[in-house]
């Protein structure tokens, strides 16, 4: 009672004060009304009088201590405490939020760093095996240019350089037979067994469809119309070398001379030269 008491007592003669100016001011012509805030500060002010009073009433009339709760106060602390409560858990749900925008960037970041150094390994491989064409590339050149610049060696005897050539022919060492058979023909074009050398010599470049170069060969090795026995297939070689370059008319001219030079050509030779006029489109 003595803190409601005191209260009143300082609370009181502003509002007497007050009240007492109250008319003195309304005969007083004022310049201009009250501003909303001193407006608001008296409405405040007569509020908590008639706090006061009720308080002072309830203490005289039941005898028991007045305990006083401003309800203003308490609910602006709940208006508080809520604003907090949504302040806290707004702020959680941005920190999850920021965990998991984290956790996401680090693993963008890792996945980055493993392409990169995935790339960085295609490029050293890539890097790696264009050495590696290029040093195989500049080994073929050399090596062709050795070849060019280096006939192979032919023996002094013909008859040897002949069955030597032929025995690689033999052993299925094509490579090695083209290379001794035209180290032969260039070293002895005239003698007895040249023609027969530009026959095998044919036969080697046929395999490795060197058709032009086969041609040539063949050509040589029947000029003159030779009764050999291999004489038959080099001009059937010689048909087919000429379909496969694409001159289908001079095959078939040369199919007509097999069939008049050689008419007891092989049964095998008469049947790959019908199908070869066929292939031709030769006239019947």
């Amino acid at each position: 009672m003595k803190l409601i008491t005191a209260l009143l007592a300082s609370v009181l003669p502003v509002v007497l004060a007050a009240a007492v100016a109250a008319p003195a001011l309304a005969q007083t012509p004022m310049p201009d009304p009250l501003d909303d805030r001193s407006a608001k500060r008296i409405e405040k002010m007569e509020k908590v009088v008639r706090e006061l009073r009720a308080i002072v009433f309830q203490g005289r009339d039941t005898g028991k201590p007045v305990v006083v709760q401003t309800a203003e106060t308490d609910a602006q602390i709940a208006a508080l405490n809520e604003r907090i409560n949504d302040l806290e858990q707004t702020i959680q749900r941005m920190n999850g939020q920021n965990e998991v925008l984290t956790h996401d960037i680090d693993q963008a970041r890792r996945g980055g760093e493993a392409q990169k150094a995935r790339a960085d390994q295609l490029e050293q491989r890539l890097a790696a095996l264009e050495g590696k064409i290029t040093t195989l590339e500049t080994a073929a050149a050399n090596a062709a240019a050795a070849q060019v610049a280096a006939p192979p060696a032919v023996a002094a005897d013909p008859a040897t350089a002949f069955k030597q050539a032929r025995q690689m022919l033999l052993d299925g060492d094509y490579a090695g037979a083209e290379n001794a058979f035209g180290g032969f023909v260039s070293a002895y074009p005239d003698d007895a067994k040249a023609p027969e050398a530009r026959y095998w010599l044919g036969e080697t470049q046929f395999v490795r469809e060197a058709y032009g170069d086969a041609a040539g060969s063949y050509l040589g090795a029947v000029r003159g119309w030779p009764q050999t026995s291999w004489a038959p297939n080099a001009v059937l070689k010689l048909s087919r070398s000429l379909v496969a370059l694409k001159k289908p008319a001079d095959a078939c001219r040369t199919l007509d001379e097999l069939a008049k030079r050689y008419p007891k050509a092989p049964a095998d030779v008469v049947g790959k030269a019908k199908s070869t006029r066929t292939q031709a489109k030769c006239a019947a």
